[in-house]
């Protein structure tokens, strides 16, 4: 991929991974950890157990999510560093760049990514 589209990615991407650091730190209420946090929040809730659990799980699932993305992130920082971004990795043919606009972790063209689905 050209080097300033592959800027264009790299910023796109460095943004987000910023965006979903923060999230995760707030999430974590800062410095403490995921589990020091959600028995916090535990303690102080005045619901019933189960609503307690319920936003206990979701809590947990998003924060998975985020880390899932954060990791996607590092890898296509590293394909941009290594000038393998862009390249599908299993057939080796150019992701069209709107698929890296929509997707800019992508590491599959389209047919690629539908049959691995």
């Amino acid at each position: 991929m050209s080097t300033p589209i592959s800027d264009t990615f790299e910023l796109q991407l460095r943004a987000r991974q910023r965006e979903l650091q923060a999230r995760l730190q707030a999430q974590r209420g800062g410095a403490r950890s995921r589990a020091d946090v959600a028995a916090d929040k535990r303690e102080r809730s005045d619901d019933d157990g189960m609503r307690r659990d319920e936003a206990f799980d979701l809590g947990t699932v998003l924060g998975e999510r985020e880390a899932a993305e954060l990791q996607a992130i590092d890898y296509a920082l590293r394909r941009i560093a290594d000038g393998s971004y862009g390249l599908c990795l299993i057939c080796g043919t150019r992701i069209p760049a709107a698929r890296l606009h929509a997707q800019p972790t992508a590491e599959r063209c389209v047919d690629c990514q539908a049959r691995a689905e």
